[in-house]
């Protein structure tokens, strides 16, 4: 009976506070890294050195939000897995909304009148400032990838029940990671001053794999969060115990 249970997918239901803490933490995330990305990093600089076809490193550059996008998807894991589908989408929604309305807020306020005392407006443009290509690129590529890696994970948990949450972890994340990255960089490269077929495929090659990487390092603390949060989750655990019930009918 405790195999039957695992093989079918179940999950808890929105009205819990914790899928709220979730969703305010997923959601502060996205909006905190739209102001942490515009500050460019080079990171290995020293001794990161690499040259295979249209693929040159020296140092890997990259973002202020590098370690932050990764999280993202986390919890977009950690939210697919224990409460579906559905309340994903309500958490990439509202996501997005708020990214968008940040950003307006963000170019509203450069463009009113700065007092005389104030000697800040161009550094405030230069973090906050919106660049309408930038912009779209980031909302376009964290819905598909975000779309994305919820659906596979789901999809994954509904054929395999609660087992093989590796498997749905990773894979999830290699679509998710790919999508997000392919669009951005597709819609952002000219104004990144990116011209060449080459430093296209390197610059979306290797933020692909980095943030792919960087995932698979933190999945066992994605392994902790989802195993707490089910034994925690009461209608998750109502909604195991409706399933063994329901297999002890059919048996």
């Amino acid at each position: 009976m405790t195999g039957k249970v695992r093989d079918r997918a179940v999950f808890a239901t929105v009205s819990s506070p914790y899928y709220a803490y979730l969703l305010a933490l997923f959601v502060g995330v996205m909006l905190i890294s739209n102001i942490t990305a515009t500050k460019g990093v080079v990171l290995f600089e020293d001794w990161l050195h690499l040259s295979l076809g249209p693929i040159q490193l020296d140092g890997l550059v990259t973002d202020g939000a590098f370690y932050l996008f990764p999280l993202a998807y986390v919890l977009g894991d950690v939210i697919s897995e224990v409460y579906g589908f559905r309340a994903m989408r309500r958490a990439i929604l509202t996501g997005f909304v708020v990214s968008l309305l940040a950003s307006i807020c963000f170019w509203l306020t450069i463009e009113l009148p700065a007092a005389e005392f104030y000697e800040g407006q161009e550094a405030f443009r230069t973090v906050a400032g919106v660049v309408p290509q930038f912009l779209l690129a980031g909302l376009a590529g964290y819905l598909a990838g975000e779309f994305l890696n919820s659906l596979v994970l789901v999809k994954m948990k509904e054929r395999a029940g609660e087992r093989h949450l590796w498997a749905r972890l990773l894979g999830s994340t290699v679509v998710g990671e790919f999508a997000d990255t392919l669009v951005f960089c597709s819609i952002a490269a000219t104004a990144l001053g990116i011209s060449t077929w080459g430093d296209f495929v390197n610059y979306t090659i290797v933020g692909f794999v980095w943030k792919t990487l960087v995932e698979m390092v933190i999945m066992p603390l994605t392994y902790l969060v989802v195993g707490w949060l089910k034994k925690r989750e009461p209608t998750y655990q109502d909604a195991l115990r409706q399933s063994t019930s329901d297999n002890s009918d059919v048996l």
